[in-house]
């Protein structure tokens, strides 16, 4: 995962204090998402990201999609970065703020990338074992490389447990080479 901008990061910290204070995390996250999305839409964001487009017009804008779907808190940081022409900020700061979420409520991110897509039972075998191994709630992505030829890889922070095949003949290619000197 891409690291985050500072003014991404600024931010989603800001977004989580005010969720901290009336404890709408949920809220904000799924705020946060479906903002995302709308503004995806390249329709939406040739409007609200330009600001060729006169400021009241965009406001405008943001006013009809947005008042129905998010709360007043997020709009408003919406049309903020609608006004500072940072719109594209947006799913930085929604992956910030869950990131934010995660560690607050003990949830480790990892990523097992496999040779071929895993199934829902070993993919729930994989979750089971990287919880026991972190001790934690483990919030789980997946990942095909073809490359590993079998066997699987998981990223868990700074720490890779790799149990592919082209891992292992890398590391017998290493012993082999270290006994031949």
């Amino acid at each position: 995962m891409r690291r985050p901008t500072t003014a991404a990061r600024r931010y989603a910290e800001a977004a989580f204090e005010l969720a901290e204070r009336d404890g709408s995390h949920d809220r904000w996250a799924e705020d946060l998402r479906l903002a995302t999305e709308m503004a995806a839409d390249e329709r939406v964001a040739s409007i609200i990201d330009n600001p060729a487009v006169p400021f009241a017009e965009r406001q405008a804008v943001l006013e009809r999609l947005f008042v129905r779907s998010i709360s007043r808190d997020a709009l408003n940081l919406v049309r903020l970065l609608s006004h500072r022409a940072r719109i594209e900020l947006l799913p930085a700061i929604a992956a910030e703020y869950q990131r934010l979420l995660d560690r607050k409520r003990g949830v480790v991110a990892a990523t097992v990338t496999s040779a071929a897509p895993l199934t829902k039972d070993q993919l729930s075998a994989v979750r089971g074992r990287v919880e026991e191994i972190t001790a934690a709630t483990v919030s789980l992505s997946e990942a095909v490389d073809g490359g590993l030829i079998g066997g699987l890889t998981v990223q868990v922070g700074d720490r890779l447990i790799d149990a592919s095949v082209r891992g292992r003949l890398e590391r017998l290619r290493e012993t082999l080479l270290a006994a031949s000197r």
